[in-house]
């Protein structure tokens, strides 16, 4: 009888462990998730060739600070930024929540800081006046909106140096000239690389406009995972699907 009860007591105790281990491990996650990095998935082409749909990125949140759109929940209380790092540079790729979608998380680049002039010309990137050092680099292995080959591709090089390539899929493109635009102190001009496919900063009438700094969530650090068409619970598919070339990837 003494056995049997020390053999009840035994499993007992062995469940308990295991449901502490899972609450232990969800508690991890929590604060992984709320205050260090947030992870998030490509769903569209505005950021190619850069950023692929069904790439898995992990954005910190540490690197801005942190704001009511930090949190899994809006902390509507909190006003501005607290606990603010460095502060976003051009030609970080930062996830932020536009003032017209404030529940909607996009992800584009910050070329333009606060006190900025910011023009497109002939699809050109001028920064307070001065052209954006461009230079043509091939064709994208991809296709356009219409699965037509052939896109153009430019390096584009910041004035601090950061680098990156963009895509030109419409020549004379809705967003290839613009006028001058002046940005807000506390704001800052988002693009995406697919320049022809992209409701970014360059049309203040869009989702987008200008970003206020506190609607910024984080900065794209690593592409973690990349899944080529297919969702990434899709395991069985992996051995095709996974592009291997793109783990770990430093952004």
């Amino acid at each position: 009888m003494a056995d049997r009860s020390a053999e009840k007591e035994s499993q007992t105790g062995g469940v308990w462990e295991v449901i502490k281990v899972i609450v232990e491990a969800l508690l991890i996650a929590l604060v992984f998730r709320t205050f260090l990095y947030h992870p998030f998935n490509i769903p569209s082409g505005s950021m190619e060739p850069t950023l692929l749909i069904g790439d898995y990125l992990f954005v910190s949140k540490f690197s801005y600070g942190y704001s009511r759109y930090s949190f899994p929940v809006d902390l509507s209380f909190i006003d501005g930024r607290i606990w603010q790092g460095e502060g976003p540079e051009r030609g970080d790729i930062a996830v932020f929540r536009p003032p017209r979608e404030p529940g909607t998380d996009y992800i584009k680049r910050i070329v333009g800081l606060p006190g900025d002039r910011i023009q497109m010309r002939d699809g050109e990137l001028l920064i307070n006046g001065r052209a954006v050092e461009r230079e043509e680099a091939g064709t994208w292995d991809g296709a356009d909106r219409f699965g037509r080959p052939g896109v153009k591709q430019y390096r584009e090089t910041l004035p601090n140096g950061v680098s990156y390539i963009t895509l030109d899929m419409t020549e004379n493109g809705p967003g290839d000239n613009t006028r001058v635009f002046e940005v807000p102190p506390g704001n800052y001009f988002l693009m995406g690389d697919n320049r022809d496919n992209s409701q970014d900063s360059r049309f203040l009438n869009g989702p987008v406009g200008f970003v206020p700094a506190e609607n910024l969530v984080g900065r794209a650090d690593i592409i973690f995972f990349s899944v080529d068409d297919a969702p990434a619970w899709a395991f069985w598919q992996w051995p095709w699907t996974v592009r291997p070339e793109r783990l770990f990837d430093a952004l």
